[in-house]
């Protein structure tokens, strides 16, 4: 059976519009994505099939093009608009940011933290920058690889705070491993960049693990 037979509460377009988006499965969201189904199955079904291969949202979005493009029915064209759909959330949030008060939108810096590092293969430890009225400066990453203590070092953080005339920041970084857990080396580096951008009068305002679709902030686990 086709969409366009369902009763049309339960039509994912039609369901958008009455309940709103966040009433949709992810597969529903993905099937207004990709508009039609392919022989034998509908977009709702093909976006089941599709989000089972890749475990997740997480796993689609993360997905190279070779590996998007075997499955039926999809192409570069849909790669690309995935992309292009992904890159704009990102602006979108970074827009959020940069207008308001970072500590007054929690949610947009926690969701453009995790749209950045989630995917990545690597850990990554980046720093937002904030000006007095913690509205954001500008972002940056700054160290690569497995992040020990003596790996991320406190001298550049305070260089670059310096060089945007940061008030405050907030620091992130990802657990490719998936567990959003911190480390004992983590509650160190932490403690150690809060001491030493003291010095200059910085703030430490959070500090993010993201780890795959979820994420910790110390400052919420009182460990700030």
């Amino acid at each position: 059976m086709g969409i366009n037979d369902w009763p049309e509460g339960e039509r994912p377009r039609e369901k958008l519009i009455m309940r709103g988006a966040s009433a949709l499965s992810d597969a529903e969201l993905l099937a207004i994505f990709l508009r039609t189904g392919v022989t034998g199955k509908s977009a709702v079904d093909l976006s089941r099939d599709i989000l089972a291969r890749f475990g997740n949202l997480t796993g689609l979005f993360s997905a190279s093009q070779d590996e998007f493009c075997l499955i039926h029915g999809m192409g570069q064209a849909k790669y690309v608009q995935l992309q292009a759909v992904l890159e704009m959330s990102k602006r979108a949030l970074q827009e959020v940011m940069h207008v308001g008060d970072a500590l007054n939108s929690p949610g947009a810096v926690r969701d453009y933290l995790r749209l950045l590092l989630r995917d990545r293969e690597q850990e990554v430890f980046m720093v937002v920058f904030l000006s007095a009225q913690n509205r954001v400066i500008a972002s940056e990453e700054l160290f690569y690889g497995t992040l020990i203590q003596t790996s991320v070092y406190p001298r550049e953080v305070l260089k670059r705070a310096l060089y945007h005339n940061a008030a405050a920041v907030i620091l992130a970084h990802n657990h490719p491993s998936g567990i959003a857990e911190p480390s004992r080396s983590d509650r160190l580096l932490t403690e150690s960049l809060k001491q030493a951008l003291a010095l200059i009068d910085v703030n430490v305002l959070d500090h993010f693990i993201v780890a795959g679709s979820g994420s910790l902030s110390f400052a919420e686990q009182g460990m700030m």
